[in-house]
C-alpha cells in the first residue's frame, strides 16, 4: 500500500489546521473573548505569528519531499506571501501587548514599555523582531532594487538567528506557560523546523561537496554577457538531478564564496560533469566569468519540479525568454516524444541574445523537434507571445504541456494570457529565475 503523496492542496490544509489550532489556544488563554481588545490581539498574534515563523523555516528549508511535492515556485511563491505576514503579526503582537499591559497596570505607554521588557525572554524577542522588520524594510521593492543580491541574501540569513531569539519567550508567554504538553508539542515543531534546516541546508550540502568534489573544468564565452560554467565530479549520478532542475552554487573563491546563486542545469547532467549557463547581471554574477579552473564548487540541490516528470499531455511545448533558455535547452534534449510533438519558442530581443542557439539547432536536427525564435522589438506583431499566437504556431494549444521560463514580466504577459483563454493551469509548468 502506497503512502499518500503530498501535494500543494494536502499541504495548506495541514498548515492552515495548525494555524487554526494555534489561534484557538490563543482564544482559550484569553478566556474566549469576543470582544476585539489589545489583549485579545496580542494573544491570537502572538501564537500566529510564533507558528507562522516555523512553517517559513519548514516550507523554505529545501527538503526533498516538499521540493519535489509542491515545486520550489510554489514553495517561494508561499514563503514571499507568508514571510511579511509574519512580519506584521509580529509587530502587531508587540504593540497590542503593551497596550494591554498599560490597560490593566494603568500606566502610560512608556512604563509600561519598560515593564514588560523585563519579562523574561522579552529584551532577546524584541531583537529578533527588530532583525525581522529590517529584513522586511529590505524585501520592500525600492529597497530591494538598490541591494545587491549578496547582501540581500546574507542579511535574510539572520532571519535564523530572529526565530531563535523569540521562541525562548513564546515557551514563557502566558499562551504556554505552565501547559507542559503544550510547551513539549511547540518545542517539537521549532526543533523538526531547524533540524529540517541543518540536514538540507548545512550538511547535505557539506556531505555533497566531500562526496562529488565537484570543481570547475572549464568556464566558456557564449556571448558578449553569457558564460557557461562545465563542472566535473565523482558519482553525480547519485545526485538524481534531472534536466530542467537547478542548484544553488557556491564557487569557493575568496571573492565569490559567500554568494550562493539559483542557476539551472543548461545540459543534462550525467555520470561526471555538470554545466550551467550564467548571465551577468551584477558584481556577483561577473565575478563567475573569472573563476579559475578547479576551484571547488558547493552546490546545494538538485531542486525544482519543473521535469519531464510533470508531462501529462501528448505534446509539449516549450517557451523561453532571454536566459531562461537553460533549463529549456537541457528539457528540449531529453523530452521522450517524437520530434513534431515538441515545440520550443525562444523569444530574444537580438540575435546577439539566442545563447546556445547552435545547440538547440542541433538537437532539433537530431530529433525533428522545431525551434522557433522571435527576436526583436516586443512591438512587432510577428514577436507576439499571447495564447492565439501560441496556438497559431503549434496547433491545438490544449493538447500540450507548456513549459516556461523567462523574466517575471515576460512570465506574466504569457501566463495571463494563457489562463484568459482558459488554459488548464495544471497544464502550465514554471520555474521563476529571478532574484
Amino acid at each position: 500500500m502506497q503512502s499518500p503523496r503530498l501535494t500543494a492542496t494536502l499541504l495548506l490544509v495541514l498548515v492552515w489546521l495548525g494555524a487554526a489550532l494555534a489561534v484557538l489556544q490563543g482564544f482559550l488563554t484569553a478566556g474566549l473573548s469576543i470582544r476585539i481588545e489589545s489583549s485579545l490581539a496580542a494573544h491570537l498574534t502572538g501564537m500566529a505569528a510564533g507558528y507562522g515563523a516555523a512553517i517559513m523555516l519548514i516550507l523554505m528549508s529545501r527538503s526533498p519531499w516538499l521540493e519535489r511535492g509542491v515545486g520550489s515556485h510554489r514553495l517561494a511563491r508561499w514563503h514571499a506571501w507568508g514571510g511579511p505576514l509574519v512580519i506584521i503579526l509580529t509587530v502587531v503582537h508587540a504593540t497590542t501587548a503593551v497596550l494591554a499591559w498599560a490597560q490593566t497596570a494603568s500606566l502610560d505607554l512608556m512604563p509600561a514599555t519598560r515593564d514588560v521588557l523585563d519579562v523574561p525572554g522579552l529584551s532577546t524577542a524584541l531583537v529578533g523582531a527588530a532583525i525581522l522588520v529590517l529584513v522586511g524594510v529590505a524585501s520592500l521593492r525600492p529597497v530591494r532594487q538598490r541591494l545587491s543580491y549578496e547582501r540581500w541574501h546574507a542579511l535574510h540569513l539572520f532571519t535564523y538567528l530572529a526565530v531563535a531569539l523569540g521562541f525562548a519567550h513564546q515557551l514563557a508567554g502566558a499562551d504556554l506557560a505552565g501547559l507542559r504538553w503544550l510547551q513539549i508539542g511547540w518545542s517539537l515543531l521549532y526543533a523538526y523546523a531547524f533540524a529540517l534546516v541543518v540536514r538540507w541546508r548545512v550538511l547535505q550540502p557539506l556531505f555533497q561537496l566531500w562526496r562529488h568534489r565537484l570543481r570547475v573544468e572549464e568556464v566558456r564565452q557564449e556571448s558578449a554577457d553569457v558564460m557557461s560554467v562545465l563542472m566535473s565530479g565523482h558519482h553525480l549520478d547519485e545526485l538524481r538531478a534531472e534536466p530542467g532542475q537547478f542548484f544553488r552554487w557556491r564557487f569557493l573563491t575568496g571573492r565569490t564564496w559567500r554568494s550562493a546563486y539559483p542557476f539551472s542545469l543548461s545540459a543534462p547532467p550525467t555520470r561526471d560533469r555538470l554545466r550551467i549557463t550564467v548571465k551577468a547581471c551584477g558584481d556577483g554574477t561577473r565575478r563567475i566569468f573569472t573563476i579559475p579552473v578547479c576551484t571547488l564548487v558547493f552546490a546545494e540541490g538538485p531542486y525544482g519540479a519543473l521535469t519531464t516528470r510533470r508531462r501529462r499531455r501528448p505534446r509539449v511545448l516549450l517557451i523561453a525568454g532571454g536566459v531562461g533558455i537553460t533549463p529549456m535547452r537541457a528539457l528540449f534534449e531529453v523530452i521522450d516524444l517524437p520530434g513534431k510533438d515538441v515545440t520550443l519558442v525562444y523569444r530574444a530581443s537580438r540575435e546577439q541574445d539566442l545563447v546556445l542557439k547552435h545547440e538547440l539547432d542541433q538537437i532539433a536536427e537530431r530529433s525533428g523537434a522545431r525551434v522557433v525564435y522571435l527576436v526583436g522589438p516586443s512591438s512587432n506583431a510577428a514577436n507576439d507571445m499571447g495564447a492565439h499566437a501560441l496556438n497559431r504556431i503549434v496547433g491545438n494549444l490544449s493538447e500540450h504541456d507548456v513549459y516556461l521560463c523567462a523574466s517575471p514580466r515576460l512570465a506574466s504577459r504569457v501566463r495571463g494570457s494563457l489562463m484568459d483563454r482558459g488554459f488548464p493551469r495544471h497544464q502550465l509548468h514554471e520555474e521563476p529565475f529571478s532574484f
